[in-house]
């Protein structure tokens, strides 16, 4: 039978907190990290665990000490994956950081390409929202070359979808509250593949170019398909993962 996970231990409980902040852009490069003693009082644990969380950080390439002055962030290679932004919208309210800038080259209707129709549930052809953005930060550059994909016939009752402009909490939030479209799971597929022109116009990156794709379908209560999204990241980003037990 089947056995019930047990949860991480806590100071990857607390690295990974960290590390998220890290990458999303909460803590940015050359922030100091919260200390051992602050991290122990935060989340009540004895501060050899505290040490742990930080030490488990340093190993990633993601932080650095620095001597008789603190522990500081240090330049990540890591884009925010899709999950990330999410529960960053969901905490914060918006998902995006105060570092990163949005700019949207296209939005607009377009007849829909078939693994797009197909993610959606829809019939080949049909026409779909299409939302293109760039996303850079003001620490690392450029970040990520996304689209979000929607049907067309949520046009109507959910017009800020053809803005090109950011809506606050993310589309997903924007459909629950506005057009009572909630989406309540989602599934993730990522694969690397070579850049299109158009992406590697976008990400300024050379012919070929080597880049990581995360696709992201996001259904409603009835498995029906709201939203489907397209992040693509330069070859210098890499994807974190979640640190899981291994018991053999």
């Amino acid at each position: 039978m089947p056995e019930i996970e047990e949860v991480l231990p806590k100071y990857l409980q607390i690295a990974g907190h960290l590390r998220d902040q890290i990458v999303r852009g909460d803590l940015t490069p050359g922030e100091e990290v919260p200390s051992e003693r602050a991290l122990a009082a935060a989340w009540r644990v004895a501060r050899p665990t505290a040490s742990k969380a930080l030490q488990a950080l340093r190993r990633q390439g993601l932080v650095e000490s620095r001597q008789g002055s603190g522990t500081y962030v240090r330049e990540p290679h890591a884009a925010p994956q899709a999950r990330e932004r999410l529960e960053r919208a969901a905490a914060l309210g918006t998902m995006y950081s105060a570092s990163e800038h949005v700019d949207f080259p296209f939005v607009g209707i377009v007849d829909g390409p078939g693994y797009v129709t197909d993610a959606l549930g829809l019939a080949s052809g049909n026409r779909v929202i299409q939302r293109q953005r760039i996303i850079s930060s003001e620490t690392s550059g450029l970040v990520e070359f996304s689209t979000s994909w929607f049907d067309a016939a949520l046009a109507d009752a959910a017009p800020r979808l053809l803005v090109g402009e950011r809506v606050g909490g993310g589309t997903l939030s924007y459909l629950a509250t506005d057009a009572g479209i909630r989406a309540t799971y989602a599934r993730d597929q990522a694969c690397a593949r070579l850049a299109s022109a158009e992406e590697r116009a976008a990400l300024k990156l050379s012919d070929p170019a080597p880049v990581l794709v995360n696709w992201l379908i996001a259904y409603d209560s009835a498995d029906i398909a709201v939203e489907f999204d397209e992040a693509v990241y330069p070859p210098e980003r890499w994807s974190f993962k979640q640190e899981y037990r291994i018991d053999l």
